[in-house]
């Protein structure tokens, strides 16, 4: 009798071919992955370079530095502009400047605006005025997952360095109408300390530190709403008590999900949709500015939910630190375990105050807190 020889997998064969290509793909699916972060933080890190080369040309071009919080009195945009506006220009958005610096009479809905929208727009939360609710490619990082909804402010990841004072950092004693805070400007000096000055023109001059050794500005986390600790900025209903020491910030640490606040953490600034990063124009601390205080992915909180008072801390969503822009342009990524100091340090403010720090105080806060000073003459190098 004939037998027909049988051709093909028996069940044990096809058993062990499944395991095989399970195990090749749980080799391979990290790689990826990887690879993928690589590229996106690659991207990332081009944008960065991009924010260097356009702080170089507008100092080039104005022989000084674009103001953080800038802009006009109320009742335009109450000098709350985010420096990003003014670097358009030189960041090949000359287009959307155009719609920024001239009077704009159409609302985003088509409808008629009247009056019409004055040069340089109206306040950074009007949602009438198109040109806020532009989404700048270059100043969003493709690791952050977040997506702004419809009809609202385009985010940022990118962040300008104020020092690492938390005093006054959203006024520097200059109210929204243009007018003087008499009683703090004798005092300012103690705790603005940064590349860029909320409200005051700052020059490459005056980083005495050296420009390779100062920070101009940041990576931050745009708040996805979860209250991851690295993307979320606690609002602490007037307590001042960080001030003094800023640790106290980590009191809303979820012991059990370091990496989350509790639930039920306040951290509602204005309202929800006004959080860390979800507003590109806005120069206000929690926004779009931040301190060197915290290291990389660490704790921000605001004394209010005004924004006033802030300690915002970098951080990224690409894995163990994030990049930065010293004021030569050059790009570093930053680790998370960067030497920052004594955390419960006071953070520098008037000599009145209490304790009060002199003027010209080095900084408390370690390697990172002199990288985000300009003239306090520490000796650091980048790591």
């Amino acid at each position: 009798m004939n037998h027909k020889k049988r051709i093909g997998f028996t069940l044990v064969e096809l058993l062990v071919v499944i395991a095989i290509i399970g195990v090749l793909v749980g080799l391979l699916l990290p790689a990826v992955q990887s690879a993928r972060e690589a590229a996106r933080r690659m991207s990332c890190s081009n944008n960065f370079k991009q924010v260097g080369l356009a702080l170089h040309n507008y100092h080039s071009a104005f022989k000084q530095l674009p103001k953080q919080s800038g802009g006009t009195n109320n009742p335009g945009n109450r000098h709350m502009l985010n420096f990003l506006v003014p670097i358009l220009p030189f960041m090949e958005q000359q287009p959307l400047w155009d719609q920024i610096s001239n009077p704009i009479a159409v609302r985003h809905n088509g409808q008629p605006q009247s009056p019409p929208f004055p040069s340089m727009g109206p306040e950074v939360w009007n949602r009438n005025y198109t040109p806020w609710l532009t989404q700048v490619g270059t100043y969003r990082c493709p690791s952050d997952p977040s997506v702004p909804r419809a009809n609202t402010e385009g985010y940022t990841n990118i962040a300008a360095c104020i020092g690492d004072g938390i005093a006054s950092n959203n006024h520097s004693c200059i109210n929204d109408d243009g007018s003087i805070r008499g009683w703090c400007t004798a005092r300012k000096g103690a705790f603005d300390r940064g590349f860029f000055e909320t409200r005051i023109t700052t020059k490459f001059r005056d980083m005495i530190d050296g420009l390779s050794n100062t920070i101009a500005c940041t990576e931050i986390c745009v708040d996805n709403g979860n209250l991851e600790v690295r993307a979320t900025c606690v609002n602490r209903g007037q307590d001042a008590a960080f001030f003094t020491d800023p640790s106290v910030c980590e009191d809303t640490i979820d012991p059990t999900r370091p990496q989350y606040h509790l639930a039920g953490t306040n951290a509602n600034n204005w309202s929800s949709s006004q959080r860390k990063g979800m507003r590109w124009t806005d120069g206000r601390p929690v926004l779009g500015s931040v301190t060197t205080i915290m290291p990389p992915n660490g704790v921000s909180c605001a004394w209010s939910g005004d924004g006033s008072d802030t300690m915002n801390s970098a951080g990224s969503y690409h894995p163990g630190g994030c990049h930065v822009v010293l004021g030569d342009g050059a790009v570093r990524f930053i680790s998370e375990s960067i030497d920052a100091g004594d955390k419960t340090a006071p953070s520098p403010n008037w000599p009145t105050g209490n304790p009060g720090t002199p003027p010209g105080s080095a900084s408390p806060y370690g390697v990172w807190g002199a990288l985000g000073t300009r003239a306090m003459r520490e000796s650091v190098e980048v790591p």
